[in-house]
């Protein structure tokens, strides 16, 4: 049976009938993040804000994601997009140059701080009266084990939680303390939240995607041996295989340096062959394979094994979330809302043209998106 569908600007498909089948349980939304090309989550949460609906049970986001999870709570049309817009395209958020001097990390807090502020003033309050007794969490990534987690977006460390699950490794200077323990950017772990959602019993989950096309089978993690039990995990038993997970790393990591650097290599050539496609890790994780070591030598550092284990952590999750969305459990439908192709933005330093481009593609999808649920709802709109 096939359990999912795809929305994009210029098409559905969606088996509208099978949808229905699924919408009477719990119903999640999952954001993945992207840095500035989550302003194509902020066009669908936008056209979702527009169209009163509001059908979620539970949220999910990761970096970017979660952001814009909180403007689209607060019923705060245009800050999402506004924070990207306006405040990632600032010298105060980021400059390559003063960033290359060491002079200039990534300036999460002073983005936040702003948003907070006037004229934007996200409004953290009516968030929490529009969430009511549902949840919403943001996608962290434990800084030691590499472990995601799940923090409530809207308890009162909420500020802490959303700088953590946006803190990018070398970007940003710091890690982030969440109950005693240290985290990073969630996109390391759990770019998608998706299984996290099937995991809390969500069984219609709506996941928008900021990459408009999956890795290729020859680009993706399948060079590093990863039994096909544990590729179906989540037929099985995810408990079970997070039990393992110590295991395997140290596993993994034995193969990971050959990995990498014929990754590495195969994304150069990708880039001057395919220059309008995207790059190796379709932005999910900021750079791609070379890009990071490229960074790293700019810096003058050497490139550790920590962010090299992190990467590799970031692959072989990333592989495992394709496989679940691809070929979802039989007991819950996935509708994915992504771009027809890459976007025209980048993780950062995009160009204003382009992040407007991708916003209006984000918007037209969500507007598609409510059409295929009230279609399913036999023409029932959300409140």
């Amino acid at each position: 049976m096939d359990n999912s569908g795809i929305i994009t600007s210029a098409a559905s498909a969606v088996d509208i009938d099978r949808l229905g089948k699924f919408t009477g349980g719990k119903i999640a939304l999952v954001a993945q993040g992207g840095g500035q090309r989550g302003i194509f989550t902020s066009g669908v949460l936008d056209a979702f804000i527009l169209s009163n609906f509001d059908p979620f049970h539970e949220f999910y986001g990761t970096s970017a994601g979660a952001l814009n999870l909180c403007a689209f709570l607060s019923r705060q049309h245009g800050l999402g997009r506004s924070f990207i817009l306006d405040l990632t395209t600032s010298s105060n958020f980021f400059n390559l140059f003063r960033y290359i001097r060491k002079k200039q990390f990534l300036g999460l807090d002073w983005a936040l701080d702003t948003i907070c502020e006037f004229p934007y003033q996200l409004d953290i309050d009516l968030g929490r009266e529009k969430l009511g007794s549902r949840k919403a969490f943001a996608a962290v990534t434990h800084a030691h084990s590499y472990h995601d987690h799940y923090f409530p977006i809207y308890q009162g460390n909420w500020y802490d939680i959303l700088i953590a699950t946006c803190a990018i490794p070398r970007l940003y200077h710091k890690t982030i303390e969440l109950s005693g323990e240290e985290f990073v950017d969630g996109g390391v772990s759990a770019s998608i939240p998706v299984q996290q959602a099937w995991r809390q019993n969500a069984r219609c989950i709506v996941v928008i995607r900021t990459e408009g096309k999956d890795l290729e089978d020859d680009t993706a993690i399948d060079e590093i041996p990863v039994p096909s039990s544990e590729i179906e995990w989540f037929r099985d038993s995810f408990n079970s295989i997070q039990e393992q997970w110590g295991q395997k790393l140290e596993q993994w990591k034995s193969d990971w340096n050959n990995f990498f650097y014929q990754q590495v290599e195969r994304s150069k050539q990708q880039k001057k062959d395919h220059a309008h496609l995207e790059s190796l890790n379709g932005g999910r994780w900021l750079f791609g394979a070379d890009d990071v070591y490229r960074v790293s030598h700019l810096l003058g550092e050497k490139f550790d094994s920590g962010l090299a284990d992190m990467l590799m952590v970031h692959y072989q999750t990333y592989s495992l979330t394709q496989n679940f969305l691809n070929s979802p459990p039989d007991d819950c439908f996935i509708v994915q809302i992504k771009p027809e192709g890459p976007l025209r933005s980048s993780s950062l330093m995009s160009k204003e043209e382009h992040l407007l481009h991708d916003y209006e593609m984000g918007f037209v999808a969500g507007k598609r998106l409510v059409e295929s649920f009230n279609k399913a709802y036999k023409g029932e709109h959300f409140k």
